[in-house]
């Protein structure tokens, strides 16, 4: 049975959220602030998170961050918001799906099951040399074409988001809030620097490709399709 944390502070919602998950057979956990959600995850291999962006200690959005420093686990954003931008912001650093409050129950749980069939079915089930690129969240590492990358932690985060939505183009913007801890004292030209240096890596592997594509004016996107010449 998938573990599902739900990170929520407001008593009835995350007892509603846990009587709907256990009805459909998921084991939850819960965690009233985004401290205790970290510890929950040290401590469980939970398979996913539902996160209320509105946390005492914490930003919902900075807490995804911090997760997706060093896991790709699933995350659903719950939030009394409905303005466009907190969707988009959501999304692009790592949500994989968005609910408003007030919620039905049963469509929680069936985003759920959606996200987790999805992100299941994205997970490399070919060997590192039989893919183009192979992910290891737990151990920070990447392959290309069967070859580890030797990376960086902020060229790892920085490749890993390319590859969970390849052709999708990110601003440099985008990229600095997903990656850098203070995108505020970033600057365009370091996320330049740290895609040179990526491409130089890839090259070492293919020197043929370049899957990274640049949008001038705009950012970075990963090629869709990579087919060796």
């Amino acid at each position: 049975m998938a573990k599902i944390l739900i990170v929520e502070d407001e008593p009835a919602i995350a007892d509603t959220i846990q009587y709907a998950l256990e009805t459909e057979g998921f084991t939850p956990l819960t965690a009233p602030t985004g401290q205790e959600a970290l510890e929950q995850m040290a401590a469980h291999a939970v398979d996913l998170v539902i996160l209320d962006i509105g946390l005492p200690d914490i930003n919902g959005f900075e807490l995804c961050k911090r997760i997706r420093h060093h896991s790709a686990l699933p995350i659903i954003f719950l939030t009394a918001r409905n303005e466009e931008v907190d969707r988009v912001v959501g999304l692009e650093i790592g949500g994989d799906d968005y609910v408003v409050k007030p919620f039905s129950p049963r469509e929680l749980t069936a985003r759920v099951k959606a996200v987790l069939r999805r992100t299941r079915s994205d997970a490399p089930a070919a060997s590192p040399a039989q893919t183009v690129w192979a992910v290891d969240d737990a151990r920070r590492r990447i392959h290309y074409f069967g070859c580890r990358l030797e990376l960086s932690r902020t060229e790892f985060d920085l490749l890993r988001i390319l590859i969970r939505r390849p052709g999708r183009v990110f601003t440099r913007e985008q990229l600095m809030a997903a990656v850098w801890d203070e995108p505020e004292a970033s600057m365009d030209r370091t996320v330049d620097a740290h895609v040179k240096n990526l491409r130089a890596k890839l090259k070492g592997i293919k020197a043929d490709l370049d899957p990274i594509v640049t949008h001038r004016g705009t950012g970075y996107a990963l090629k869709e399709n990579i087919t060796p010449s």
